[in-house]
């Protein structure tokens, strides 16, 4: 196909409806007219940004990216379609908002994310009491989120809000709760297991333990801080991890080290395990989250408040 015309696509009869996830890819690929850059937002690999760009052709019938020149570009079908498809994705977001409106309101339930045990971290409990003391009889369901569905169960609409230590991918807003350092998670056999506090150059030799590839790559670089200060690149183990609790047995056989937030001296505590201080190791903070379009919904808001409530009495 030359000319960027709208040429039909085969689908041997089991073309089927387009997702609303793959209508959005589209969206964000009308935007940045690369494939690479948009795979990025979508915090995706580039070939499964791709798969799925694809795979909407043949649900539709018809090719709508023009894939014959060095820039990517729309075909006219897809110059057609994109009006369309925008107002599918505002569509399917309104009813999916006034369904979970409806639901929680006839329930009174809220569900809150929880990136790993964050609710446990300070000011969090304090916030989530605030809240149900503001709004009685409120049910408080808190759903556990590893690194690898951390972000798509935000931005799907699985909770209602989230605690969470960014970097988020767009379309997630914050609001910033604590800031607080990291420490070196590493085996109590370490030589340098007692000393401290340590800098980044002394633990330059220990690998770190490896993560999934399903995590997406700014988390991954975030808290393994890759590259180091002064440019050298971290070396990781063969581990395929996507939350701390597995790294930890390998950390106490002394395979490798982890980051962690501080609290994790607490939470955490394991045999074989200790924590040390970095002097400079860039810190985290925690924060509340929500999807950028439920700003205003009506728990946000009473999460938010009760937030801004509790930082402002801590003052």
């Amino acid at each position: 196909m030359k000319g960027g015309t709208g040429q039909r696509r085969p689908n041997n009869g089991t073309s089927t409806d387009p997702s609303a996830q793959q209508l959005r890819l589209f969206l964000l690929l009308a935007e940045e007219l690369h494939f690479g850059r948009a795979a990025k937002r979508a915090f995706m690999t580039q070939p499964a940004f791709s798969q799925q760009i694809r795979s909407l052709e043949e649900r539709l019938g018809v090719t709508v990216v023009d894939r014959t020149t060095r820039t990517t570009g729309l075909t006219a079908a897809g110059h057609e379609l994109l009006p369309d498809m925008r107002a599918a994705v505002e569509a399917a977001d309104r009813l999916r908002q006034a369904a979970a409106e409806q639901t929680r309101a006839l329930s009174g339930r809220v569900v809150i994310g929880s990136f790993e045990a964050i609710t446990s971290v300070p000011p969090i409990p304090a916030i989530l009491e605030e809240l149900k003391a503001e709004h009685h009889g409120i049910e408080v369901e808190v759903l556990r989120m590893g690194f690898a569905d951390c972000a798509d169960t935000i931005l799907e609409g699985a909770v209602d809000a989230a605690f969470v230590f960014p970097p988020l991918p767009s379309g997630i807003q914050i609001q910033r709760l604590a800031t607080m350092p990291r420490v070196v998670c590493m085996a109590d056999s370490d030589p340098l297991a007692h000393q401290g506090p340590l800098t980044l150059d002394q633990l330059s030799d220990r690998p770190f333990i490896g993560w999934s590839p399903r995590i997406p790559k700014v988390w991954r670089d975030f808290w393994a801080t890759d590259p180091r200060p002064d440019g050298k690149p971290v070396q990781y183990t063969s581990h395929q991890i996507t939350e701390f609790e597995p790294a930890l047995t390998a950390i106490a056989l002394g395979e490798g080290i982890e980051f962690p937030p501080e609290p994790a001296r607490w939470l955490y505590q394991r045999h074989g395990v200790t924590y040390v201080e970095v002097s400079d190791l860039p810190p985290c903070y925690a924060a509340l989250a929500w999807r950028s379009q439920d700003r205003d919904r009506t728990i946000v808001t009473a999460l938010r408040q009760a937030a801004a409530t509790v930082l402002e009495r801590a003052r």
